[in-house]
């Protein structure tokens, strides 16, 4: 009888076994797959001449705003905030060089300005309102959407145009509000939400890196 039982326990172990090398797998295939599509978007963005294009006339009108006196504002909803948080983090702080802060505002660092606009005037105009009181002539405002159709996002951008300030959006590859309403449309080609958030942090950070060195090269920062 105990022999029994011994053996019925063998087999459960090596069954539990068996379901968590098949899990295994699964986990493994899972996790190819997303590399492998990262990897496919990131060489389409290589081909991608217009967009080098407008990384470049980015990185360029930050350069010439600095220069200036200028800054950055950049905005976004959820896992854009974040990735426009983390641009702005690179200006303050640094990016690769030891060099001067350069002056870069978050627009949803504020929770208190977020919430207080949101209630009194609704979510839409959450980001132009603070354009109305932070944005200047020199500055370059720039909206994340992997959409690019986010109402607020679009009401900033049309307002920051309106008043002859540079604009950038990063956005997706189906066609959008915010299309038109760009000097630089960085515009990645996936309709992929987490490949198109991903690629937008990277060319976000080799936006930082040109500028970084233009501004040390010139012995601004």
């Amino acid at each position: 009888m105990a022999d029994k039982h011994l053996s019925q326990k063998i087999s459960g172990i090596g069954g539990a076994r068996h379901v968590k090398q098949e899990q295994a797998g699964t986990l493994l295939a899972v996790i190819d797959e997303g590399v492998a599509q990262h990897i496919d978007v990131a060489r389409l963005l290589q081909q991608d001449e217009m967009l080098k294009d407008a990384v470049g006339k980015l990185a360029d009108a930050l350069v010439d705003s600095y220069c200036k006196g200028g800054k950055l504002i950049i905005m976004g909803n959820g896992g854009s905030a974040a990735d426009a948080q983390h641009a702005a983090a690179e200006m303050l702080g640094k990016y690769m060089k030891e060099r001067k802060a350069m002056p870069a505002i978050a627009l949803t660092a504020n929770s208190s300005a977020m919430s207080a606009i949101g209630n009194d005037y609704g979510y839409e105009k959450v980001f132009v309102r603070q354009l109305e009181g932070w944005m200047g002539k020199n500055d370059v405002v720039v909206g994340i959407s992997t959409s690019g159709n986010s109402p607020n996002v679009v009401a900033a951008l049309e307002y920051a145009k309106k008043e002859g300030v540079f604009t950038a959006a990063f956005v997706g590859a189906k066609k959008c509000s915010m299309d038109s309403l760009a000097d630089a449309l960085v515009k990645v080609p996936s309709e992929s939400t987490p490949r198109i958030q991903e690629m937008h942090i990277m060319l976000l950070h080799i936006v930082c890196g040109i500028v970084e060195d233009a501004l040390v090269e010139r012995g601004i920062a």
